[in-house]
């Protein structure tokens, strides 16, 4: 396979449902290898993984959200990745995009690409309107403290260069859901290009979503990091380890 080695990780907890229909729509022309972490599932994830012939790596016990990506990214880097897709097994994101997600990257346009569900209409694809507005309104806090002017900031959908996972330390961060926004403030600290591609998404029963107080910690983990990110910056330090988060650990 021509182009650079593109490794596909997918942080998986219950998702024997829905991951058949996500790995067939990866673009096998496109993606050299694909590894599922399994974060201590009480379904049939593992087995269904393994009958997919996936790289089945299991925790021994629940690392949360960010542990499982923490595990992802090391085991992507092992496996030679150039540029490595984060995608939720979920079928809540079309997997089909993976080609427009990694070319900014590929190009050497961008070191980090998200999966925008605001880039098209995510209201049409059955988003809740209350997930909506509070998306909207902590992206534009997002946007305020990072200067930037990115659609969203919470994708399950994203894509990173090699250099920029070996150049930001992401296994300082939460093992919670903030994990993401922690990991794009090391991003943006350290002068890094994030890009953005549209993508459809799907909302149906099967698919994992974080309820709604879930969602008020997640956001508040947020404002957090932001807070720290804009402290550090003011303090001249250095922000891309101060913006990171030190949660311990939490079940999901």
């Amino acid at each position: 396979m021509s182009g650079p080695r593109v490794v596909v990780v997918m942080p998986a907890y219950n998702a024997a449902q829905t991951l058949v229909r996500t790995y067939r729509d990866i673009p096998q022309d496109v993606v050299d290898h694909v590894i599922l972490v399994d974060d201590l599932s009480r379904d049939d994830t593992v087995a269904v993984a393994e009958l997919l012939r996936l790289e089945v790596i299991v925790h021994r016990q629940n690392l949360g959200y960010g542990g499982n990506q923490k595990t992802c990214y090391d085991a992507a880097l092992d496996a030679g990745a150039e540029i490595v897709v984060m995608l939720h097994p979920d079928y809540q994101y079309d997997a089909t995009r993976i080609p427009a997600l990694i070319e900014p990257i590929a190009a050497g346009r961008a070191d980090m690409v998200l999966g925008s569900r605001f880039l098209g209409d995510p209201l049409a694809g059955g988003m809740p309107r209350w997930k909506y507005l509070a998306n909207r309104g902590l992206t534009r806090l997002e946007n305020r403290a990072f200067g930037l002017d990115l659609s969203e900031y919470h994708s399950g959908f994203r894509a990173y260069s090699r250099a920029l996972l070996e150049g930001v330390d992401y296994r300082a961060n939460s093992d919670d859901f903030v994990f993401d926004q922690e990991l794009v403030a090391q991003v943006v600290a350290a002068g890094l290009v994030i890009a953005e591609v549209a993508v459809p998404t799907r909302y149906f029963a099967e698919a994992s979503s974080v309820n709604f107080r879930r969602s008020v910690v997640y956001g508040l983990g947020t404002l957090r990091t932001l807070a720290r990110f804009r402290a550090a910056r003011r303090a001249g330090g250095h922000a891309s380890q101060q913006a990171a988060g030190h949660a311990p650990a939490r079940e999901r």
